[in-house]
């Protein structure tokens, strides 16, 4: 990507000259540049602490004291979340996308499939170019085992093996990320996945921080439960926490599903056996009725947890080899 001679009006974005590539890659790409706010902030995410913290290191900290990351306090260049699915993985992702004003770019591997040979590869450059160009740039790769699973695999395509090298020359190679020590040119790779054993070595390599993203734990989910339950009117005898201490070992996801499936129950009773003109005839204040206690049971029996204890180990295992949080 050229360079574009500094002459625009104030509050003008340059737009990335695309001279050398197909004008249509360079359209699909800016089409997946997040500039409308996901609108999720930290405080939507319970817990996850730890995460947090590194994320903020990672992405908000080196605008903020371009001084001091430099040489070997450099930022990091990848993070890859690890963890069950539903712990809120691509959620901290969107609060990464709202909170840290970089440019993000949400790629999945629809972006970077072509159906012409050679244009994979040109695509993930590409990228990285633009990237570059809108540093400082955060590239959000979700589900990042299906792009660069193990090289060497007797079921892999020579032509997805093509894309893996590219993605790792671009992360860290001669052609790639300049050691330039300037932070706010800097290009960070986030990436979630659920199969951390199938990414490749190499990968592993260069996303430097693994961190685990586990379920809620009991303050955690009592939080999940503070925040899924902010607009909905509450029975005064109900108590979050110990109804916390009853879904342990449930993701957060099925936390909200659990929520959800309570709140709509006080409205099913009241719709029970009725015709469809005396359901559209109620009025809003008629079915605004608290939660009680004995709908989160009811709701709790119908959804079971998703995610198994034999998971979990897995998880844990590989995190005890591999982690570096």
């Amino acid at each position: 990507g050229k360079k574009i001679p500094q002459e625009f009006g104030d509050g003008e974005i340059p737009k990335f000259d695309g001279t050398g590539y197909d004008k249509d890659l360079v359209e699909a790409l800016e089409r997946d540049i997040v500039s409308r706010n996901p609108s999720i902030h930290w405080d939507d995410i319970a817990d996850l602490e730890e995460a947090k913290k590194l994320l903020r290191e990672a992405v908000v900290l080196p605008m903020w004291m371009p001084d001091f990351f430099k040489g070997i306090r450099r930022p990091w260049k990848g993070v890859l979340m690890v963890g069950p699915p539903g712990t809120g993985k691509t959620m901290l992702a969107k609060a990464v996308a709202t909170e840290c004003g970089t440019t993000f770019f949400n790629v999945s591997s629809s972006t970077l499939t072509s159906k012409y040979r050679g244009e994979s590869e040109k695509l993930v450059r590409l990228l990285f170019e633009m990237a570059r160009f809108y540093a400082p740039t955060t590239i959000f790769i979700d589900e990042i085992d299906s792009i660069c699973s193990r090289r060497g695999t007797s079921d892999e395509h020579e032509a997805s093996r093509r894309v893996k090298s590219e993605l790792l020359v671009q992360m860290d190679g001669v052609g790639g990320a300049l050691e330039n020590d300037d932070p706010s040119k800097m290009v960070m790779v986030l990436s979630a996945t659920n199969f951390p054993w199938d990414i490749d070595e190499a990968l592993r390599r260069r996303l430097e921080k693994r961190i685990y993203i586990p379920l809620p734990t009991a303050k955690g989910r009592a939080e999940l439960l503070k925040i899924n339950l902010r607009e909905v009117e509450l029975d005064p005898d109900i108590s979050l926490e110990e109804i916390a201490e009853k879904i342990e070992g449930y993701s957060g996801a099925d936390i909200t599903n659990v929520c959800r499936d309570a709140s709509l129950m006080a409205m099913r009773r009241r719709i029970n056996g009725l015709t469809p003109e005396e359901i559209r005839a109620l009025s809003k204040e008629e079915l605004q009725m608290p939660v009680t206690k004995g709908d989160f049971e009811l709701a709790l029996k119908k959804i079971s947890k998703s995610v198994s204890a034999a998971d979990l180990e897995k998880y844990e295992k590989w995190m005890a080899e591999f982690g570096s949080a």
